[in-house]
């Protein structure tokens, strides 16, 4: 403007640029970073590395690595690439002494006289530099626990490979034509994934990962390896029928405080006991991942000493996992009246009366047909979920449409 009196400021840019990533920080995170104790945060994505297992309980999973994530201990954050229109500068003011400097002895070059030149008699502008263009901005979204944990499960259920057999107490099980792919045999455990190189592959907080290790049973066989492993929705249920044997003949009622250990023991049964054995396809990291998940309070980093079943938890876990294992899709559906029948036989006495449909978590089945019932893996839950809801505004929005004349009705009196 010609009524501006400010000095000119002089304004170069480098060539090359440098590289500059602008990350917009929520509240939240700064006051995160300017506390006291500020937490180390980390940027995770999805590894590329690790062989991941595929099967039934995978579709419909979001396969997509190219994203990353801000992760502090408890948290996880969505980072999301904004385009902006505007051309955003990172600049750098000027250095006096290697920009002006220069200049000044370039003036007294030119100059006839030895007088003294000052930086106001010459009338050098101040300068600053753009050292890099932004075009794009980063973005941060905090995503709520659930979300989190059901991305985390989903992604650690592709990574994880299964631990499975096809020998219990010498006994051949028929897989029901079902496709396991990556199922491993514990013998597979020297040449699996470590618990701590998993973690680092998991793009989210880490006690959501903890979190999701924790409902998924996951655990590292206490042969000796490294690997890590999932159970299987068989294996789960052969032990736990195991469980519930030894509870019925060392009389150890699940509701009320035991001693792990003995749960333990009359699980393995009175032979291996007293031979002091453990010949039985599941290892003791198994078996405390699977009381750990059906303890009360659901306490991922507790010490299993004394515990007690969370009888809620217990009875929709059962139910959860005999329909996975016997019905895991449309083909191998089975009657609802079987099925209620058998989840009954796996409760203790005094729980048979509380299993129902009702106990299973919401979208966790479906009806093939008016008599027979077949599980739905997580993966696929929200779209079943989403297609639900749709299908249910679609008869609302017909239903109105149709009596639209109704409602004028009701005006005109």
């Amino acid at each position: 403007m010609s009524t501006q009196t400010a000095r000119a400021i002089r304004f170069t840019h480098t060539a090359p640029q440098q590289a500059f990533r602008l990350l917009e920080l929520t509240p939240e995170i700064l006051e995160l970073i300017s506390s006291e104790n500020a937490p180390t945060l980390y940027l995770k994505s999805p590894g590329t590395d690790n062989t991941t297992t595929t099967g039934p309980e995978d579709t419909g999973a979001d396969n997509n690595n190219a994203y990353v994530n801000l992760c502090t201990p408890t948290k996880t954050f969505r980072i999301r690439q904004v385009q902006s229109s505007n051309s955003i500068h990172v600049i750098k003011p000027s250095d006096e002494k290697s920009e002006v400097v220069p200049l000044i002895a370039k003036k007294r070059r030119q100059s006839n006289d030895n007088s003294d030149i000052n930086n106001d008699e010459m009338d050098i502008p101040e300068s600053v530099t753009a050292i890099a263009k932004c075009a794009s901005t980063l973005e941060i979204h905090a995503l709520n626990h659930a979300e989190s944990l059901a991305e985390a499960k989903r992604t650690l259920r592709r990574i994880l490979p299964v631990y499975d057999t096809n020998t219990m107490r010498g006994k051949r099980v028929d897989d029901g034509d079902v496709e396991m792919a990556g199922v491993h045999d514990s013998n597979d455990n020297k040449r699996g994934i470590t618990k701590d190189a998993i973690f680092d592959d998991l793009p989210f907080a880490k006690s959501q990962c903890q979190m999701a290790w924790f409902e998924l049973c996951a655990f590292v066989p206490d042969d000796g390896g490294l690997a890590a492993f999932r159970p299987s929705a068989r294996i789960k249920l052969e032990l736990w029928r195991m469980v519930l044997e030894g509870c019925i003949l060392q009389n150890i009622d699940l509701e009320k405080q035991f001693l792990v250990a003995d749960l333990w023991k009359a699980a393995l049964g009175e032979d291996n006991d007293e031979n002091g054995k453990e010949e039985t396809f599941f290892s003791k990291t198994l078996f405390d991942a699977v009381v750990r998940r059906l303890a009360e309070g659901n306490n991922a980093d507790s010490e299993l000493k004394w515990s007690n079943m969370d009888k809620k938890v217990c009875i929709q876990w059962i139910g959860e996992t005999y329909l996975e294992a016997t019905a895991p899709n449309e083909r191998l559906a089975i009657g609802r009246s079987e099925f209620l029948n058998a989840w009954k036989d796996l409760l203790p006495e005094t729980w048979r009366d509380e299993a129902s449909l009702n106990s299973l978590p919401e979208y966790s089945y479906k009806y093939p047909d008016p008599v027979s019932i077949c599980f739905i893996h997580e993966a696929e839950r929200e779209r079943v979920k989403r297609e639900t809801k749709n299908a249910s505004g679609n008869v609302a929005n017909a239903k109105n449409s149709r009596n639209w004349h109704e409602r004028f009705k009701n005006q005109r009196k």
